[in-house]
């Protein structure tokens, strides 16, 4: 339940793995959803192809306009996406490394 005047965070995040094979998603709880990703808790491509570090992530306040923009990344090209990436993690580091013990 969202009360009124609070106001939920989406999340449209990439994973990767040391491949450097791409997976694009929309979550309103990043952290709770990396870890799952991280945990093998996901069925599917994330867990089959070891989908595990967190390369890029932008957040806003309307549902919408993330998923909106999940679309326009998976509509991309991999080298736009590539470039995205590198714009703000040239190494492709795991930018949740460190949050949780």
């Amino acid at each position: 339940m969202v009360l009124p005047g609070m106001a939920n965070t989406y999340y449209v995040y990439i994973l990767s793995n040391y491949s450097k094979m791409l997976y694009v998603e929309v979550t309103n709880d990043l952290e709770r959803r990396v870890n799952e990703h991280k945990k093998k808790l996901c069925k599917g491509y994330t867990r089959k192809y070891n989908l595990h570090q967190l390369v890029y992530y932008e957040e806003t306040d309307d549902i919408r306009r993330a998923i909106e923009r999940e679309k326009q990344l998976k509509g991309w090209r991999r080298e736009k996406k590539t470039e995205l990436i590198e714009g703000i993690n040239p190494g492709w580091k795991d930018l949740a490394e460190g949050w949780y013990s």
